[in-house]
């Protein structure tokens, strides 16, 4: 009975310390949160027409629009979702299993927003007007937005994050790490169609 005891109070000990490691390591993992960024510009050139027409009937001609455009994104992990169900800890073996790269910044300025005179018309009857100017940026902002996960954004932060992470847990006494991270959605991406009529 005394032996049985003993071996009970063996495993609550080896419970214990064990969750206190995977405490330790959500902390520091947490304390890193604000390094696991990228920061990327996408350069977009933005072309466009419309057609004018005399009393939205007669059809005159068709203006051509052009312009270049940045757009800076911050990506990241949110180091705070993290749990200590996400951590195993095995002697020297840890898995750890983050949180999905999501975009933390999207900015599209319209002081980036450049028109290209040269290719833009501007004569009468054949004009690029300001509602046609704000018509493009916005679909050029939602075309940027909903084409984000093709553009490696992704796995470049995933990457950055998995080297900052295996440096950190070797610091910590790890030999064998394996980081694997949570699927979810880069950015909320928005319907073209919405509000388009048949």
């Amino acid at each position: 009975m005394q032996r049985l005891f003993y071996l009970f109070i063996i495993s609550l000990i080896a419970f214990s310390c064990a969750k206190d490691k995977r405490y330790l390591v959500v902390s520091k993992i947490r304390q890193a949160s604000k390094l696991a960024t990228t920061e990327t510009t996408i350069d977009k050139i933005v072309f466009g027409t419309s057609d004018k027409r005399l009393l939205g009937i007669i059809h005159l001609n068709r203006a051509r629009f052009a312009a270049y455009s940045k757009a800076f994104i911050k990506s990241g992990i949110d180091l705070n979702k993290i749990k200590p169900q996400d951590i195993h800890i095995d002697g020297k073996r840890i898995e750890v299993q983050l949180p999905n790269v999501e975009v933390i910044n999207f900015s599209y300025p319209f002081k980036h927003f450049k028109i290209d005179e040269s290719i833009t018309d501007d004569k009468f009857l054949n004009q690029i007007d300001i509602f046609d100017q704000e018509n493009f940026y916005r679909l050029a902002e939602l075309d940027i937005r909903n084409n984000l996960k093709y553009t490696g954004i992704k796995e470049a932060t995933e990457q950055k994050t998995r080297l900052l992470m295996e440096g950190l847990l070797k610091n910590l006494g790890y030999e064998e790490i394996y980081i694997s991270f949570k699927e979810g959605q880069l950015i909320t991406e928005v319907d073209l169609t919405d509000g388009e009529e048949d």
